[in-house]
C-alpha cells in the first residue's frame, strides 16, 4: 500500500506541476486587447486561436488529473484497518514490574535443615 501512495503523490507533484507551467504560458484575456489597437495579429506557434485552445485543454487534462490523485490520496489514506480497541491496549506489560494483587502471598514453606546423618540432601564432591 506505500507503494501505491507514493505513485499517487509523485503523480499528484507532476500534475501540479504542469498546471503551473501551462497557466504561466498562458496569457490572460486582457492581452488581447492590445491587438485591438494596432499591435498587430499575436505572433504564436499555433496561430492567434489555436494557442489558447490547445494551452487550456492540456490545463483542464492536468487538472483532472490532480484532482482524480487527490481523490486517489483521500481514498487511500482513509482506507486503513481499524483496531477495535485503544492504542494502549497491545502494549504488553514489563515481566519484572507485576502488578500487586490485593490477597496477600501465602507464606514460603520453611526450608528442611539437613541432618548430619541424611545423604540425600548433601552436596555430591
Amino acid at each position: 500500500m506505500n507503494t501505491l501512495f507514493l505513485a499517487v503523490v509523485v503523480v499528484q507533484v507532476l500534475a501540479a506541476l504542469t498546471i503551473i507551467g501551462l497557466v504561466l504560458l498562458q496569457h490572460g484575456k486582457g492581452a488581447d486587447m492590445g491587438a485591438a489597437f494596432g499591435s498587430g495579429a499575436s505572433g504564436s506557434l499555433f496561430g492567434a486561436t489555436g494557442s489558447s485552445n490547445f494551452l487550456s485543454k492540456s490545463t483542464a487534462v492536468a487538472a483532472a488529473v490532480f484532482f482524480v490523485s487527490t481523490l486517489g490520496l483521500a481514498f487511500i489514506g482513509n482506507h486503513h484497518v481499524s483496531q477495535t480497541g485503544g492504542v494502549m491496549e497491545n502494549v504488553q506489560a514489563p515481566a519484572a514490574a507485576s502488578v500487586p494483587s490485593s490477597a496477600p502471598a501465602a507464606p514460603a514453606a520453611p526450608a528442611e535443615v539437613a541432618k548430619p546423618g541424611d545423604s540425600s540432601n548433601q552436596i555430591p564432591k
